[in-house]
């Protein structure tokens, strides 16, 4: 049987009392009474029931993460910014992937109540979803990451998406692509769309032709697909840009292009991709992207999540401005 909270008492000649204390508020425990319940939790091996602490606490000092994609570099620097944050104020984040599924998001959702985490910080498929909805109304903070609150209900750290299409599709103009394509999707993200929307209106703005391509996912292998089936096309039928709407497609449609048909980036087509995370700068073309700053949102979002300030805003809306990295794959 693993020891209990008694078997350490007896072991350190305390009370059961004591050794909450000492695990809990060691400040309240003389360092030599402290130096003895941790040397029998050591001998031991006991390992507290943290379940019991929160339900009498009410809460406990985790806090959920529910993002989109894990294998995208851009969440697991999110990620990475969040933890650090909750590190500094004493909590710890638990990670979850949905993969694109609400399923998997509500079950998260329902896994992260029953453990009374603190909050919930979540990049949702869909923002107005009922399991979300009842979440927040059942007393669980939620902060939105990567995405903003439609109707700002609800506190969210994003980044101004629109911007940043508009920001791709003048640089492609100006470099003088006059038969673009925006690759990306599902369309249901709301960043996704808010890209879209940005490079449509700056499209008209140009007077140029916007196809678009939408994906199930965006990942490497999807974007290696899409520039196969691209090939299959007579270079007069190909577009002369490609705005993929993050750098794992980006990086796919380059292999694509490169490896299987011997187009020229970017005297052929040029490729701008979005979240410029580490590996756009040392691809075989070093690849144009959108910079966000993943870590800064993690972080703000920790912030909002677990602010006090009684004057504050109740929903917060925090948008981050974007900024076009230019490198050789568009720089005609």
């Amino acid at each position: 049987m693993p020891a209990s909270i008694r078997d350490v008492a007896l072991e350190a000649g305390v009370s059961i009392a004591t050794v909450s204390n000492t695990l809990n508020n060691p400040d309240m425990v003389s360092e030599a009474t402290r130096n003895r319940v941790l040397d029998a939790v050591a001998k031991l091996g006991f390992v507290r029931n943290d379940a019991a602490r929160v339900l009498r606490a009410g809460k406990s000092k985790a806090i959920g993460l529910i993002v989109l994609d894990g294998a995208n570099p851009f969440f697991a620097a999110l990620a990475a910014g969040a933890d650090a944050a909750a590190s500094q104020l004493g909590y710890s984040v638990l990670l979850a992937n949905s993969n694109l599924s609400q399923a998997r998001e509500r079950d998260f959702l329902n896994l992260f109540e029953e453990q009374r985490v603190a909050g919930v910080l979540i990049s949702p498929l869909v923002v107005e979803s009922e399991p979300l909805r009842a979440l927040r109304e059942r007393g669980t903070p939620v902060v939105l990451v990567d995405l903003p609150s439609a109707d700002q209900s609800v506190p969210s750290v994003s980044v101004d998406d629109v911007a940043g299409g508009k920001l791709v599709l003048e640089h492609l103009v100006g470099g003088g692509a006059r038969r673009i394509l925006f690759v990306g999707g599902p369309l249901i993200r709301g960043q996704i769309a808010d890209r879209l929307a940005g490079a449509q209106a700056a499209a008209e703005v140009g007077k140029v032709g916007l196809e678009v391509i939408e994906t199930e996912a965006m990942s490497v292998e999807i974007g290696r697909q899409v520039g196969e089936q691209l090939l299959t096309r007579s270079p007069q039928k190909r577009p002369d840009a490609i705005f993929a709407a993050n750098d794992l497609l980006a990086l796919g449609l380059m292999q694509a292009f490169i490896v299987d048909g011997g187009v020229r980036i970017p005297q052929d087509v040029s490729i701008v991709g979005y979240d410029d995370i580490d590996y756009s700068a040392t691809a075989i073309v070093p690849l144009s992207s959108v910079r966000q700053s993943p870590e800064l949102i993690g972080q703000t979002a920790i912030e909002l999540l677990l602010a006090d300030t009684p004057d504050a805003s109740p929903n917060p809306q925090v948008v981050l401005q974007p900024e076009l990295v230019i490198r050789a794959s568009s720089r005609r």
